[in-house]
């Protein structure tokens, strides 16, 4: 069965990723897998585990209440996230993933972001970026 995959963090631009990923799943009548990828190393210690394990908590109720059939993995294994999603995303024969991407600073909009800008160049399917709010 095919699925859409979103790459999720707990910030603005995660959270519009998550609404267009659980409106896009719907709209195809496929199911959602949520990705959400941490590096891990000691800026992912105990407190965080566990603020992120509380945010992933809010993420299954809205999905609950959605209707749509998911799945949300977490993963801590020291990849780079785009690498999560890109291999997740071939593993379910993802027809679309869905990321999110901040506003950035007139400078900034020279260089999009690593992860995005990987996902956006070696994804096998096609990729909907959206602005957090």
């Amino acid at each position: 069965m095919s699925t859409v995959v979103v790459g999720y963090v707990p910030k603005p631009e995660g959270e519009a990723a998550l609404t267009a990923a659980v409106e896009e799943a719907k709209r195809r009548g496929v199911s959602l897998v949520v990705v959400d990828s941490h590096r891990g190393g000691s800026d992912f210690d105990s407190s965080a585990a566990e603020a992120a394990e509380a945010k992933l908590l809010d993420v299954k109720s809205r999905l609950d209440a959605s209707g749509v059939t998911y799945e949300i993995r977490q993963l801590v294994r020291g990849f780079e996230p785009a690498e999560d999603l890109l291999s997740i995303a071939e593993a379910n024969d993802a027809e679309l993933l869905v990321i999110g991407l901040r506003r950035r600073s007139p400078v900034g909009k020279l260089i999009l972001g690593s992860n995005a800008q990987r996902v956006l160049l070696d994804a096998h399917c096609p990729v909907l970026a959206v602005k957090g709010s």
